[in-house]
């Protein structure tokens, strides 16, 4: 049966969906069958994320009210044999699903998954307790700036209400060049505070809005380097974490931080 995992945040803006979609694709290099399920009803973009918005016929509110089944609502990945998504519905007034339709759903395709990953709603209202609800594991994604921290750490408090079995961190977006001057909390410093198992680390990269304005995965770039690390990480349980410090550091790192500064 597949590993059920939701990827929270509590505060919006911190690339949860980003992160969702291309540690899912990076899961699916492993040769792992890997369902991205978009949680986010009516305020959803995985679709446009992972570049299928264009090929839904039915999404996962058609499934819940009967017009469809499962299976005709998953869709599979162009480029990737072993990635899915189960797309959720723009309009939708979500106050009527609750998490009981929702493992229904996930239920009925499970078997045929070794990983199924909910992307959940910014917040903590209804749509956080849904997709919780529905999940084995948590992964927090915080970026490295205070108020993402400290919206982290509420969620982190709330999670252990649900009893998972694990609750993961990753750190997204972050500056290696400002972390070597002390202009952003570091990783551990961060890890430390949180207090829970640090998963991985995505540097912020140019590369990752310029590929999602194309629709589809980020590809040859230290962010996809960085989701390779962490989905080797949850799978085969190494413990590499991404230095994104690593070339800020020495003079010729001081030189890259300086020419970032400029650009």
């Amino acid at each position: 049966m597949a590993r059920i995992v939701v990827i929270t945040s509590g505060k919006g803006g911190v690339g949860k969906t980003t992160v969702s979609a291309n540690f899912g694709w990076a899961l699916a290099n492993l040769k792992q069958k890997v369902l991205v399920v978009d949680a986010d009803l009516g305020l959803n973009n995985l679709d446009v994320v992972m570049g299928v918005e264009d090929k839904i016929q039915y999404d996962i509110i058609d499934v819940i009210e009967g017009k469809c089944r499962t299976k005709q609502a998953i869709l599979q990945d162009d480029k990737n044999e072993y990635l899915y998504i189960l797309p959720s519905y723009h309009t939708c007034s979500s106050y009527k699903i609750d998490a009981e339709k929702i493992i229904q759903v996930l239920q009925e395709v499970e078997y045929m998954f070794d990983y199924i990953l909910i992307d959940c709603p910014a917040g903590v209202d209804e749509g956080f307790d849904r997709a919780v609800t529905c999940s084995h594991e948590a992964i927090v994604v915080t970026t490295p700036h205070i108020s993402a921290i400290r919206d982290a750490d509420k969620v982190i408090t709330l999670l252990y209400s649900y009893h998972l079995d694990k609750v993961h961190l990753v750190i997204n977006r972050a500056r290696g060049d400002l972390m070597c001057t002390g202009e952003m909390l570091d990783v551990s410093t961060i890890s430390n505070f949180l207090n829970i198992p640090l998963l991985g680390v995505i540097p912020e990269d140019d590369e990752v809005p310029t590929q999602l304005l194309q629709g589809g995965m980020v590809s040859k770039s230290q962010a996809k380097y960085a989701f390779d690390i962490l989905a080797n990480n949850f799978h085969n349980g190494a413990e590499e974490i991404f230095d994104c410090t690593k070339k800020y550091k020495g003079l010729i790192g001081m030189v890259r931080r300086n020419i970032k500064r400029k650009i």
